[in-house]
Parts: structure tokens; sequence; C-alpha cells
């Protein structure tokens, strides 16, 4: 183990759990299980104790002189820690070169979602598209889901403080390059002057090549052919958490154009018209006896607002728990 680097996360609420060992996924695993010497396991634990408090990377010797210790941390644009890399060799031992990872963190209460400056290298965004802070929804546009991914959006429409997910999605870069990549994510009630917020801290590790790996996800799966098929020009579908009302993700389509969702800084915030709203929530009550259409305002990038015929269907992400898949078309406006 100590020619492996070792990522160990610290998202709070539990104690730092292994989540990767190379280039090897780890499902929160105890690092007693990795780590079997005490001594090693101390060093580790400290190092990334360390990097906790001072948000630095850690290069020192161990207490007994004879193994080098590295941490480097991996933090949000806000600068909280969310896990460590961390290696442990031979004090003249050169470490191997360690795969690329990135901290980030969806406001779930807020529906917003931040990243890393590693975790957009990871995927290869140029230095001048880079946003600190976007729609949740925008986490989801470069990736490539695997077949859990009802249960993933079942728990964040849930949103209950320490749920954890796990799951290796296919990531396309920026590049163009297909990764796969192993996310990890817990969810932390966090209080604040307006009240408690859920937030769900992760960090992506890329894995390799997305054609190397078997249990990534393939670029399209016969449920979404069958959406995409069916998709018709000038129609854009999203998944839509009915509880609040924000979209989760779109679906199989482009965004719809010229309407505000990315919650971008230099944007007007997206909204639909408060005139329409009580319609949006009668058809979202609507749903669990039938489909629901009628015709809402949505905010414009450009401050106005947009009319478009709203088709939704009422969709089952777990046992428990549903969504609205809506079918949103362009209108001409008189």
């Amino acid at each position: 183990m100590s020619n492996s680097w070792i990522l160990i996360e610290t998202f709070g609420d539990e104690e730092p759990s292994v989540i990767g060992v190379g280039s090897s996924p780890k499902s929160f695993v105890s690092p007693r299980h990795v780590l079997r010497s005490s001594a090693s396991r101390n060093e580790a634990l400290a190092a990334v104790a360390e990097t906790l408090v001072t948000g630095a990377m850690v290069d020192r010797l161990s207490r007994d002189r004879y193994r080098r210790v590295l941490a480097e941390p991996l933090q949000t644009f806000a600068g909280r820690t969310h896990g460590a890399w961390v290696w442990l060799g031979r004090r003249d031992e050169t470490p191997p070169p360690r795969d690329a990872a990135g901290a980030w963190q969806f406001n779930l209460t807020k529906s917003t979602a931040s990243g890393s400056n590693d975790l957009l290298d990871l995927y290869r965004v140029p230095q001048n598209e880079r946003e600190t802070q976007r729609a949740l929804a925008g986490a989801f546009t470069r990736l490539v889901t695997n077949r859990d991914e009802s249960e993933a959006m079942a728990k964040i429409v849930q949103s209950a403080p320490g749920t954890t997910h796990q799951a290796v999605w296919t990531v396309r870069r920026d590049d163009g390059d297909l990764r796969a990549a192993h996310f990890s994510c817990r969810m932390i009630a966090e209080d604040q002057a307006a009240g408690t917020e859920i937030i769900l801290r992760g960090i992506t590790h890329d894995i390799g090549p997305a054609g190397e790996i078997t249990i990534a996800p393939p670029p399209t799966i016969l449920e979404h052919r069958v959406l995409e098929a069916s998709t018709k020009e000038g129609e854009y579908r999203a998944l839509v958490n009915l509880r609040t009302l924000n979209l989760l993700r779109w679906y199989n389509s482009e965004p719809a154009p010229n309407i505000c969702w990315e919650n971008l800084p230099d944007e007007p915030v997206p909204a639909i018209h408060p005139d329409d709203v009580p319609i949006a929530k009668q058809m979202s009550n609507a749903l669990a006896r039938e489909r629901t259409n009628g015709v809402l305002r949505f905010r414009t990038l450009d401050g106005h607002w947009k009319p478009m015929e709203v088709n939704a269907v009422l969709v089952s992400l777990d046992q428990h728990t549903t969504a609205a898949l809506v079918t949103l078309t362009e209108l001409c406006e008189e």
C-alpha cells in the first residue's frame, strides 16, 4: 500500500473514510482496513487532520523519521476541505503520479452547485469559462449517468442528512474525452443565519478512460435512446423536483434556448412568472392523478418572460419518491 495514493474523505458528521486506493474506488472503507499498521494509519490520519486545519499540503517525515508522509487537500471554491490524497513511502522514495480528483458541493436547499479548480481541471474546462457557482442542474451537463440515476435523484429530492451515495459515471470532458469517474458524497445539515440548509459534499475521482473501465456506463443506455428518439424539434425535456419546482437536470435534450436556468452571476435569477406559479403548483398537485399540461412563462436571459407549453408526467425515482418529467415546447409570442 506504500506505493499507492489513498483518497480519504472528510465530508463531516462521520469519521474520515477511504474512498479510493490508487485508481480503485472504495466504499467508505475504514482506514484500518486499508492501512493495517497502526503507525501508518496514525500518520495518515494526522496528516489529513492537519490539512483540515491549515488547508495546506503536508510534506514531512514520519515520527520515526524513516518515512515520508504526503497529504494533498481537495478543497471547494469556498475553501472547505472535502478530503485529501495521502501517500506514505520511504523518505528517499518519489511518490507515483496520482489520479485527478476534485471536490464539489450541492446546496440542496438553494438548488445550487459549486466545485473547485481541481474538478474543473478534471473536466478540462478552459480558464475563461470557469464559474464558482451555478444551478444544480448545470452539474449534470457533462455526466453520462449509470442505471442508478433514479436512486441518486431520489436522494437529492429527499434531501435527508446522513444520506450517502457512490457511483461510477462517465464524464464527457470539454476536450471530448470520455472518462470513468467515481463519485462519493454525503448529505450534511448546516445551520445558517436564515435556517438549516442541506449540503451535499462530494469528491469526483477520475479512475481512467471510460472505454477501459467495465463498471462505467456506455455513452447512451437504452432508456435514454428511447426518450431521445421521441423528442421532437422545439421540445426540451427536463426532470423537475415536485417539492420545490426546481430543475433537477435536462433530460436527453439541449436546454431550452434563451431561458434562465444556470443561475450564473451575470444572468437574471431563474424563475417562473409570479402570476404563473399557482398554475405550476396546481399542475404539480394534479400529477398524482393524471398527466398535466399548461402554459407557463419563464424568465429569459434578457430579463423578459417567455411562454412555453408544459406537459408533465409523474415518474417514480424509487418506491417512495417521485418527480416530474416535463416536456417544454416553444410557443409563438403574440
